[in-house]
């Protein structure tokens, strides 16, 4: 049996590439030979790298194809419906795509080729569903929550994503500005720590947050590896959101977070989250349980303080979290994809 795997992105080496990479190896343990469509066969490396992941059961080849001769084959949507050949197709929406046409006559007869098509959330499903009048599947992206391990706990407070003011702006200028504030009012002794890919076209936003930093404990981690990440959330007391922060949820779901992969790993390191209330963010917290969900920047401080200052609450909650976390393992994300294909 040979599948096929198509992404146009996979050199992000974001929270896609990880879904696809885990999808690929999904597949190849349920017997599947897999072949990954991609110009530079360097790219193989890359991945694994980043997240930790053995691909060496993996292809990688340059032949571009819609599926022909396979017999399943996983395409990650560009917003956009191809016409896929395989003997069993799987669309996957990683993004909330609205207003791009998404019923029009030559969509509807593309979609007679496909078999399931498969959303990261429930977030990003309600609005696929609606733009392309389908009804599609959720499969939660799995995280790699066995291997972050709990560790003596500091007084820091910690964000781990892309350092990106693009199509979904991850506000970590926000987040220095509410710490700094937060560190005059009350005098912690506490450390912030900004975590996350660079890469073109952040220079000038890495230094933005450097320069706003200056003078006070934040540390900007540009391109940790693996093990210190992993560090960073065993050791982490909370863990701070402000994505979405701004952005109209209904009108541009794109600015908003899809589901929350470097949440969920803070949760499995014991991290007690305190983030934005929109998004799929929404589907991983449950407010006032497993961590907090704020709208007012008032709210985000008032719950910091709360934690810094009774450390059973914080301990509770914490528990609850790395409990949930497990929730989002790969054993369950590979058990969906064996039964759905």
């Amino acid at each position: 049996m040979r599948a096929l795997i198509h992404n146009p992105y996979l050199d992000t080496l974001g929270g896609g590439e990880r879904y696809t990479m885990a999808f690929a190896q999904a597949l190849n343990a349920s017997g599947y030979t897999v072949d990954v469509a991609w110009r530079d066969k360097a790219i193989k490396e890359q991945l694994g790298k980043r997240f930790g992941m053995d691909l060496k059961n993996i292809n990688f080849t340059k032949e571009r194809s819609r599926g022909d001769g396979y017999d399943v084959c996983f395409w990650i949507s560009d917003g956009s419906i191809p016409l896929l050949r395989a003997r069993k197709n799987f669309l996957h929406f990683q993004f909330p795509f609205k207003n791009v046409n998404g019923r029009s006559l030559l969509n509807k007869m593309k979609l007679y080729r496909i078999d399931k098509i498969i959303c990261n959330s429930y977030f990003t499903k309600s609005f696929i569903d609606e733009e392309y009048g389908v009804n599609s599947v959720v499969i939660y992206p799995p995280v790699d929550v066995e291997k972050i391990k709990l560790k003596r706990k500091e007084n820091i407070i910690l964000y781990v994503g892309r350092f990106s003011q693009l199509t979904q702006a991850k506000n970590q200028d926000m987040l220095i500005t509410l710490f700094k504030k937060l560190v005059k009012k009350e005098n912690l002794d506490w450390k912030l720590v900004l975590a996350g890919g660079g890469g073109v076209g952040v220079g000038d936003y890495l230094n933005k947050l450097r320069k706003l930093a200056k003078g006070y404990p934040i540390d900007v981690l540009e391109n940790p590896d693996l093990k210190s990440l992993r560090d960073l959330y065993g050791k982490s007391k909370i863990f701070w959101s402000a994505v979405g922060y701004g952005a109209i949820e209904n009108k541009d779901p794109l600015k908003v977070e899809h589901f929350g992969i470097s949440l969920v790993e803070a949760m499995a390191g014991g991290c007690v989250p305190i983030v934005y209330n929109a998004g799929g963010y929404k589907e991983i917290v449950a407010d006032g349980i497993n961590g907090y969900l704020w709208k007012k920047e008032k709210d985000l401080l008032n719950e910091t303080k709360t934690l810094i200052n009774n450390q059973g609450i914080m301990r509770s909650i914490s528990s609850r979290a790395r409990s949930d976390s497990k929730v989002y393992e790969y054993d369950r994300f590979e058990g969906e994809v064996e039964s759905m294909i």
